[in-house]
């Protein structure tokens, strides 16, 4: 599954549903928490289930749901596992006892549903309560419907009573600083993709590129958009360069011709495993076979 950007659309917005589909995000996050009043979850919930039934699409389907500990996420999870679900944002998760937990119950209800078991895919935010700032070794044991892991501020802001989670030029804190850390390590740990947290002034398309720079640079490999005019730009960023991928190609093949080699010099530099690992990934991300 594709994820350079990934767009919140309220679950209770059909209009703005149908504007979102047509954006060119890699998927769109259906959202039953934050974004829905209590009086319109049952609303949202029965407009999810009726989106689910549409035409065939080119994105990803993701639904975010209510947290654990709410008393609705059961009820999300029963009204939206069904064929054309693609996966289920899991927010202010704990560590890796939530993951399993859910995943449990999207066992059953796939079989129910007539689901091909294991299609319906968890994402998680990681690292929205103090608990789950000191949980993060439990993702070292993979679960096999886990594939991206991001992370966000606000929850953890206010769960810490934070009086801000910005410093003055706008770079975040030190606590939160830790908490992308600990995020990025987590899915390298887990071996699933990590997805960075939105960029919430949806009108500085300069700053969003920049930031998005840096987020690949480190390891993220895609990032949560918060409004529409965000995606072209988060995709742009995300989306390795011709003369990335001819790059990438040669060092594949490089090594693909000396399959015993450790290391080998490419144009006057030398290359190891690590360089491999990257090219590999580089072209994964285009959607090449690079096996």
């Amino acid at each position: 599954m594709k994820l350079r950007s990934l767009l919140f659309v309220p679950a209770d917005s059909e209009h703005k549903f149908a504007k979102a589909s047509a954006i060119g995000a890699d998927a769109l996050i259906l959202d039953l928490e934050d974004s829905v009043a209590p009086p319109r979850k049952a609303l949202a919930r029965e407009m999810v289930k009726a989106l689910l039934s549409g035409p065939p699409r080119d994105w990803a389907f993701l639904v975010r749901i209510n947290p654990l500990g709410s008393g609705l996420t059961l009820g999300d999870l029963a009204a939206i596992v069904r064929p054309g679900l693609d996966g289920i944002l899991i927010p202010k998760a704990s560590g890796m006892a939530d993951i399993e937990l859910i995943s449990n119950y999207v066992d059953v209800l796939e079989v129910a549903a007539g689901v091909t078991p294991g299609h319906v895919k968890l994402l998680v935010v990681a690292t929205e309560t103090p608990a789950a700032m000191i949980g993060f070794a439990s993702y070292a044991t993979p679960n096999r419907r886990l594939i991206a892991m991001t992370w966000g501020a606000e929850d953890l802001g206010a769960a810490l009573g934070a009086l801000s989670n910005k410093e003055a030029d706008g770079s975040w804190t030190f606590p939160y600083q830790v908490a992308r850390a600990q995020c990025l390590f987590a899915a390298g740990a887990a071996g699933v993709m990590a997805l960075d947290t939105l960029y919430g002034d949806f009108k500085d398309q300069e700053g969003l590129a920049a930031s998005c720079r840096i987020a690949r640079r480190d390891g993220f490999v895609g990032r949560i958009a918060i409004h529409p005019n965000q995606v072209a730009t988060i995709n742009e960023c995300f989306t390795p360069s011709d003369a990335d991928l001819a790059h990438a190609r040669r060092v594949v093949a490089a090594f693909a011709a000396q399959p015993e080699a450790g290391t080998l010099g490419i144009d006057g530099k030398m290359y190891d495993m690590p360089h491999l690992i990257a090219a590999k990934r580089a072209l994964a991300s285009a959607g090449e076979d690079c096996t």
